[in-house]
């Protein structure tokens, strides 16, 4: 049984999934990381939470997946802050291996009617610290140090003049 917070997603590899080599694409795993990231960042603000994808911090594949294979994939929030979401996803170590095919981090947003961040409807309570979720949540203390790209956008000017 899966601890409360935490999402656990299966999805076979079809072909319409995989590329030239016969594998998982990557487009595909993104939507495989993201669906999956979307349903534990929902499940935990609630069902009146207005969630937008904000980043995708981090997405490590180390493996590739041959179509017909089985995947689970496993999402919890691990950060929380006044109107952000922070889901780490994991795909859990394949037959006869011992790590992670894939990992990642993506931010989710809660937004208003006009489309800005607004506080999270409700309190959101994050994954408790566990050896599956201590490498990306020390990932994502390192990626926090590296602040957004927003602010550089402010003074660019994207005319070419």
């Amino acid at each position: 049984m899966q601890p409360s917070g935490e999402i656990v997603s299966h999805r076979l590899v079809l072909p319409a999934d995989a590329n030239h080599h016969g594998t998982l694409y990557a487009g595909s795993l993104l939507r495989y990381a993201l669906e999956a990231a979307y349903a534990a960042a929902s499940r935990g603000a609630g069902p009146a939470a207005n969630l937008v994808l904000r980043r995708v911090l981090s997405v490590e594949c180390r493996q590739g997946v041959p179509v017909g294979r089985l995947v689970e994939l496993r999402a919890a929030v691990i950060e929380v802050r006044q109107c952000y979401l922070a889901v780490a996803v994991v795909g859990m170590p394949l037959e006869g291996q011992v790590v992670p095919w894939m990992d990642g981090l993506m931010g989710f947003v809660q937004i208003g009617p006009d489309g800005l961040p607004v506080p999270l409807p409700m309190a959101v309570v994050p994954v408790p610290a566990d050896p599956l979720w201590q490498p990306l949540m020390d990932r994502l203390e390192r990626l926090g140090r590296i602040r957004g790209a927003t602010t550089a956008w402010l003074g660019a000017t994207l005319d070419g003049g």
